[in-house]
């Protein structure tokens, strides 16, 4: 009896194994049909976004949640094909990434699969021949997935998941989900990419389009400039713009205009075209990149701290041959670098620039022209009406001082005629200065004065104050004149550098035998230890045409700084 219970049960351990493997197998296809039914969302997720940032935050979070990965991460192939040059990662804590400190740049088994993109899946990623281990304060990982992401023939980067939970592996049904996955996320980066591409063309033809308008309605070379730099600077996401030019008879570049970081320190700076990343440019008239400003011992000569500034890239402002400068971009440390996609836009910009340097040249031509029309005008009517009257006018008196009885009166009389005689002089002296064209004789020093004063505006940020007396163009020898001319500029080039002033004011004088220039500012002075290598230059070049050089402190701050010499040169100054 018990031999046959016993057989009667054995079809019922059967029915029971079959319903037991028959639920699971329900299950599994339930879990299938779950896990197909989030990929899916997470396709339509990862799709419906267009910020690129955005589609590669959601890529990385959908891949965590279908393979059940603690940590998850994506890393974007730098332009080089050997590096990362983004890393996104979900799992770790702000505090643990601040501890881990630089993120992977993708090398050991990270590199593995920018050398070799294809799925790769490990038990264990620390035996990988590839893998060297973690930096200090990393969690402890053991399994891991990583898939590539291609976008068209091009691959984008890769997806790296680890840890898979409840401490199991990864299996080829993760890997065949995670590899959906990839295919959907590259068409959401081309797209998004599409995007902003268009984008960007739409920003860069709107910024053309307000430099154009700002040509045609008249703004000054400067100001067309800086919204240049700035507009390159806005959609390129540089952090330092800065626009050089070629110091005349030198072989140097000035920085005529700087934005963003260490702007301040860098308005004004004479650099060397030889060594730097902005004379390359100049000297070739061809585009210069470099991944690394700060660091880059190719372009380590020249003054400036560029610490903090990573990619940057140097545009010619025209042809080699025309060498109307620089346009520097730079981007802060950690920042991508420079591609074709930044570039091709910039090279039209650059070109835009140069037509704005040449228009600034041609207005400015045009205006010298119009000044000396004026001269000439004024000169004519000087000479024709005003010298003519008052020489009338001293033969009438000289005439009539014989009539005059009074003895007081008659020298009177006489010392009026000396008058207007020392007038006639000083006149036709003033004739003689405003038909000095610079095409016969060269500018005269007030000419060069003003243009010196006005190319000052760029390195101080605003036009200095500039009055001038006396007769110098005449009375002021060429010799002396360049000396003058020299000092100006070492003095402008003080205030701009290192007074950090608001206001700056230029007198050039000359009168009583000697010609005295004064540069006085309301900055913040000069220490007592604080004499530099071109306040010493100054003083040199004062004694070696026997004048002098002074600093004085007024009382309400900043400082004035005094040269002069005397008009009558002797010894070596002659």
């Amino acid at each position: 009896m018990g031999e046959q219970e016993s057989l009667s049960q054995i079809p019922k351990m059967r029915l029971d194994e079959l319903l037991e493997e028959l639920q699971a197998r329900i299950n599994a296809a339930r879990g299938t049909r779950d896990r197909i039914h989030s990929l899916l969302e997470a396709v339509v997720s990862v799709g419906r976004e267009l910020d690129l940032d955005q589609v590669l935050r959601r890529i990385v979070e959908a891949a965590a949640l279908l393979a059940e990965a603690r940590y998850a991460a994506l890393g974007v192939i730098s332009p080089d094909g050997r590096t990362l040059s983004q890393f996104l990662t979900i799992g770790m804590t702000d505090e643990e990434i601040g501890r881990v400190g630089h993120l992977p740049e993708g090398h050991g088994l990270l590199g593995e699969l920018i050398r070799n993109p294809k799925p790769l899946r490990l038990t264990e990623l620390g035996e990988h021949a590839a893998s060297f281990g973690f930096p200090a304060h990393h969690p402890p990982m053991l399994t891991f997935l990583g898939v590539p992401i291609r976008v068209r023939d091009e691959v984008f980067g890769n997806l790296y998941l680890t840890d898979k939970h409840g401490g199991q592996e990864f299996d080829e049904e993760d890997e065949s989900i995670i590899s959906t996955l990839s295919v959907a996320a590259g068409v959401a980066i081309d797209n998004a990419r599409l995007y902003e591409g268009v984008q960007r063309q739409q920003r860069w033809l709107q910024a053309n389009t307000e430099i154009t308008n700002s040509l045609l309605s008249g703004s000054s070379r400067l100001d067309v400039l800086e919204l240049i730099a700035r507009r390159a600077a806005e959609i390129t996401g540089a952090a330092l713009a800065e626009v050089s030019v070629p110091v005349p008879d030198t072989d140097d570049l000035a920085v005529e205009l700087a934005l963003g970081a260490q702007k301040d320190d860098r308005r004004g700076l004479v650099i060397p075209i030889s060594g730097t990343l902005s004379g390359a440019a100049q000297r070739t008239g061809v585009l210069v990149t470099t991944t690394g400003l700060a660091d880059d011992d190719r372009y380590a000569s020249g003054p400036g701290d560029f610490e903090g500034l990573g990619p940057a890239v140097a545009i010619p402002l025209g042809a080699a041959e025309e060498g109307r400068g620089v346009l520097l971009l730079a981007r802060a440390v950690g920042e991508p670098v420079f591609t074709d996609y930044d570039i091709e836009p910039l090279l039209v910009f650059a070109a835009q620039a140069a037509v704005t340097l040449e228009l600034a040249e041609r207005r400015r031509d045009a205006e010298q022209l119009t000044l000396l029309e004026d001269r000439d005008r004024i000169a004519r009517d000087l000479h024709d009406l005003a010298i003519q009257r008052l020489f009338a006018t001293g033969m009438t008196l000289q005439s009539a001082a014989p009539l005059v009885e009074h003895a007081g009166a008659a020298e009177r009389v006489s010392r009026a005629v000396s008058d207007l005689d020392e007038t006639i002089k000083i006149i036709r002296s003033t004739i003689f200065g405003l038909r000095v064209h610079d095409e016969e004789t060269g500018p005269t020093l007030r000419s060069r004065v003003a243009r010196a004063a006005g190319e000052a505006a760029s390195a101080l940020g605003y036009p200095p104050r500039l009055s001038m007396e006396g007769l110098l163009d005449t009375d002021v020898p060429l010799p002396l004149a360049d000396h003058v001319l020299a000092a100006l500029g070492e003095m402008l080039s003080n205030a701009a550098r290192h007074a950090h002033a608001t206001r700056v004011e230029v007198t050039l004088q000359a009168t009583g035998g000697e010609v005295v220039l004064t540069v006085a500012d309301n900055g913040r002075g000069i220490p007592a230890d604080g004499r530099r290598s071109g306040l010493k230059n100054l003083d040199e070049r004062a004694r070696s045409v026997n004048g002098s050089f002074t600093i004085n402190t007024p009382a309400d701050g900043g400082s004035r700084l005094v040269w002069r010499a005397p008009l009558v040169q002797g010894g070596d100054g002659r």
